[in-house]
């Protein structure tokens, strides 16, 4: 049995500190990701863009509902300066959603993309991107800035929509990521699961199915903790087994890279996955 690499608490403080200089939002902070040691603990973290509050009121999630401030010019510079300090050349941005905003941030997203490759030799993004409500101009916006990965979460099946994902909609994400093909092919896709709210082992083997059918290449499939008894209620613990069983079928329908386990996030391991999975 491996031993996980032993946690500097100096290392995460260090992070934390790093990042309230620049005023920045994490999402490992936010969501309150069981993996925020580990990352913060190999100067990793997943950078969210557009402030801490967001306009949608999914059922899981335990970032702020309220309304936005505005956009802040500066942030693109300001990651820049924490990618810089943390030495990182792997870099996830991600945001809140803002459903507010005309193009629903895109643009905001772009920028930080440009900024990062103009100014760092080699440096890789992933973006996490929202549904910009459907908008495919704004999905073009983002991939046109040059993007390593663009990754949209399905989170859950769509039977559970209406209570997990407020505001959402189970096609409107597919079609985030079919059009991400279709107009940028050479860009790989990811997308996520989160198992707990009550799916059955068939619905989420349909959205294994669906994600290949718009060409998704890579996934992670964690389990959900709630954050609050205000939440989402856990309504099933599934096993390690269970994972397991759910990474072979993915692999056994094509996916470049597969990440399933009690603790996997979206963004954890976001380098290993992206160099699995093919990326240079």
């Amino acid at each position: 049995m491996h031993s996980k690499p032993l946690i500097r608490l100096s290392q995460v403080n260090e992070v934390k500190k790093l990042l309230r200089r620049a005023r920045l939002n994490t999402v490992c902070e936010e969501s309150r990701c069981p993996n925020i040691s580990e990352c913060f603990g190999n100067r990793t973290a997943t950078f969210m863009i557009l402030g801490d509050r967001c306009t949608r009121g999914c059922t899981f999630c335990n970032v702020k509902r309220k309304h936005p401030l505005p956009v802040d010019e500066s942030e693109p510079y300001r990651v820049l300066e924490a990618v810089r300090a943390l030495g990182l050349r792997y870099v996830v941005i991600t945001s809140v959603t803002r459903d507010d905003l005309p193009d629903g941030g895109a643009e905001h997203f772009a920028r930080c993309i440009r900024v990062l490759k103009e100014n760092l030799e080699n440096v890789k993004v992933e973006v996490l991107i929202p549904d910009f409500r459907g908008r495919r101009e704004a999905l073009e916006t983002v991939l046109e800035a040059g993007p390593d990965v663009l990754n949209h979460n399905v989170e859950t099946v769509p039977r559970l929509y209406p209570r997990v994902r407020i505001g959402a909609k189970y096609e409107r994400s597919l079609k985030i990521l079919e059009w991400s093909k279709e107009i940028a092919p050479g860009i790989p896709t990811k997308s996520a699961l989160i198992l707990g709210f009550g799916e059955r082992i068939e619905e989420v083997i349909d959205v294994l199915r669906d994600l290949r059918r718009v060409g998704c290449d890579f996934l992670t499939v964690g389990q959900y903790y709630a954050p609050s008894l205000k939440h989402h209620p856990v309504v099933k613990y599934y096993s390690e087994e269970e994972f397991k069983e759910i990474e072979n079928i993915a692999y056994s329908l094509g996916f470049r890279f597969v990440a399933c386990g009690p603790n996997v996030r979206s963004s954890y391991r976001a380098l290993e996955g992206y160099i699995l999975g093919g990326g240079t």
